[in-house]
């Protein structure tokens, strides 16, 4: 097990693992503010060691009221020689006895134990973390997936893990409905998967998540990109009667028009584009398509036109339903027949 390392056999540089695929070692660091994620790395390498050694002792410690000593006490071989997983949490809040004994710690690391440390982002303990990234341990960094291109990167990952099948435009429609928190997101996946017969279609994800607001402002600003007026009004005043936020609808609207003109002059295929550009080569084609039937001034004009509707359902404005109302007519109207 990888546990078994010694500092003599220790790798000589940082070992950089994703949360999806960090393996148990003597130290492992889970870095980064995205908690979701980094309970997911802390999960899997639990489960690795649980797989291999079923009768592993769990201690969890807080590093914030950490008791000098406590570190090597619990990770010292019992009577019975069982393998020891020590999971300590918060060490952005560290005191000075758990930095010191972490320090002399990573000087020599017990061979049959797994220290797996979380910190969550900030200055306190640098030297610590230092010290685990010289010393070659596995480091994993959990950031935010913060724009949407990483967001579908994810549900992509997740229904390819589980061995099952998603539209393209599912993925789509399920960021689009779920996607503003990532533990939210993850447990639509884990819904869909189970309950999916074969593969999960766009009609699924609105069946099953349609009402969002996050979804219905999507809906709204998809009938106004291809010109219909009557149903992007009907859809968005549907949304407001049953209190939807302006401030979304507003916010679905400009993400589409950003595609827009990020694609419009772009050259190159597809998927040059989506590298040059961090967007999924799908979305890329889609945006293609679209942009055949708006002229500069008409994208132009929409794009201004969002932009005022955002500052004024931002409050510089007494009437921000008229202001979205008046957005989704002109963007609408813009588009070629």
């Amino acid at each position: 097990m990888a546990a078994a390392q010694t500092p003599r056999t220790r790798p000589a540089a940082s070992n950089t693992a994703t949360w999806r695929d960090v393996s148990p070692a003597a130290v492992v660091l889970v870095g980064g503010p995205e908690d979701y994620l980094g309970s997911r790395a802390m999960d899997r390498i639990r489960a690795q060691v649980r797989a291999a050694a079923p009768d592993v002792e769990v201690t969890r410690l807080t590093a914030g009221n950490y008791e000098p000593g406590s570190l090597a006490m619990n990770v010292s071989p019992s009577l019975f020689g069982e393998q020891k997983l020590i999971e300590v949490e918060g060490l952005e809040g560290m005191n000075d006895a758990f930095l010191a004994d972490g320090l002399r710690y990573l000087a020599r690391p017990e061979p049959d134990a797994v220290l797996v440390l979380r910190h969550s982002g900030g200055v306190r303990g640098k030297k610590l973390l230092d010290a685990i990234k010289s010393g070659g341990w596995p480091v994993v960094d959990c950031q935010p997936l913060k724009k949407d291109a990483d967001k579908v990167a994810f549900v992509a990952a997740e229904f390819r893990a589980a061995s099952r099948r998603i539209d393209p435009d599912a993925v789509h429609a399920l960021v689009n409905a779920v996607g503003a928190q990532l533990a939210e997101l993850a447990a639509a996946c884990s819904q869909l998967i189970a309950d999916a017969a074969t593969g999960v279609d766009s009609a699924m994800v609105d069946r099953y998540y349609g009402g969002r607001v996050e979804a219905t402002a999507f809906k709204v600003a998809d009938a106004a990109m291809a010109g219909n007026a009557p149903l992007a009004l009907s859809t968005l005043r549907h949304a407001l009667d049953t209190g939807a936020d302006p401030v979304p609808l507003v916010a679905a609207l400009a993400s589409k028009l950003r595609s827009l003109a990020k694609v419009a002059g772009a050259q190159g295929s597809s998927s040059q584009i989506a590298k040059q550009l961090g967007m999924q080569p799908w979305l890329v084609e889609q945006a293609q398509r679209e942009v055949r039937r708006w002229t500069p001034e008409g994208l132009v004009r929409s794009i201004q036109v969002t932009a005022e509707a955002d500052a004024q359902v931002k409050g510089l404005s007494r009437d921000p339903v008229y202001a979205v109302e008046h957005a989704v007519t002109v963007i609408a109207t813009s588009v070629r027949r």
